[in-house]
């Protein structure tokens, strides 16, 4: 959408203005990948006032794919594309997708909005995406003048710091399906199950009804090696720090035999009960 075009908004009512307009569009489309070499991805944006036969967007994409056979488009000139682009919310789709997010309520710059993300929140949104094999697309909100707000250098800082030591355990990672916990969350590459422990529990991290042999477990950030003890209702990682080693979440690499996998309706219904 080109919010300053005399049709743009025009269009929804004047067929003239929208006939204008659509050419208008895919002549900017056009010049976009024409242009600038090889472009990977064209992520569309804002398909209001009108829907897929209005944007003409199966003319569209067919001119899309004739000048960049390789390229990736998004599903926001309402037709199915490549992938799904759920907003400030995290949905998981069974096809490709990310999660469109800000790191404040607003999408561009307002030097009124301090309603900022932490950095925890924004480290526990990545691994929700990455425990779904999404991506989480985190926009900034440049000022006028190109810079970036010092808020958002604080809370990139952070997190920057934290994928350095931990960005294995959110790159390449794969569908993973363990995901109860009160105060962890998951993800998964090959065998190797990371819990990442927002709410640092103390002495003993547990994961319950995690039904897959453990071989053995380190501190993702330090390779600290951490002792753990299993039996069928539950895997229990002893001897960690009082206080939380890492900051803003310290994760546990677990090696296991085979894929993890957790069932905790079988702790329910089979653990015995103790009677009073």
């Amino acid at each position: 959408m080109d919010w300053h075009h005399p049709d743009g908004a025009r269009c929804a009512t004047d067929e003239a203005a929208r006939q204008r307009f659509v050419a208008y569009i895919h002549g900017q489309i056009r010049e976009l990948l024409t242009n600038y070499g090889k472009i990977d991805v064209l992520w569309y944006d804002v398909a209001w006032p009108l829907d897929a036969k209005g944007w003409e967007s199966e003319k569209m994409n067919a001119m899309v794919f004739q000048l960049q056979p390789d390229i990736i488009i998004n599903n926001r000139n309402k037709l199915e594309g490549d992938f799904t682009t759920p907003e400030q919310t995290i949905t998981a789709a069974t096809r490709p997708w990310e999660s469109c997010m800000t790191m404040n309520d607003s999408w561009g710059y307002n030097k009124n909005d301090d309603n900022w993300k932490t950095p925890k929140t924004i480290v526990r949104n990545l691994i929700t995406c990455s425990h779904d094999t999404g991506n989480y697309l985190l926009n900034i909100g440049p000022k006028a003048d190109g810079s970036i707000p010092d808020d958002s250098v604080r809370i990139m800082t952070s997190v920057g710091k934290w994928m350095e030591k931990n960005g294995k355990s959110i790159y390449q990672t794969e569908r993973c399906q363990p995901r109860r916990s009160n105060y962890a969350s998951f993800t998964r590459n090959g065998n190797t199950l990371y819990m990442h422990n927002y709410f640092w529990p103390g002495d003993t991290a547990i994961i319950g009804g995690l039904m897959t042999k453990v071989k053995s477990a380190h501190l993702l950030a330090t390779g600290k090696e951490v002792k753990f003890e299993q039996d069928k209702f539950r895997a229990r990682f002893t001897g960690l720090p009082e206080k939380a080693p890492d900051d803003p979440v310290t994760t546990i690499a677990i090696e296991c035999e085979e894929e993890p996998r957790q069932d905790t309706d079988f702790v329910r219904k089979e653990r015995p009960r103790i009677k009073a």
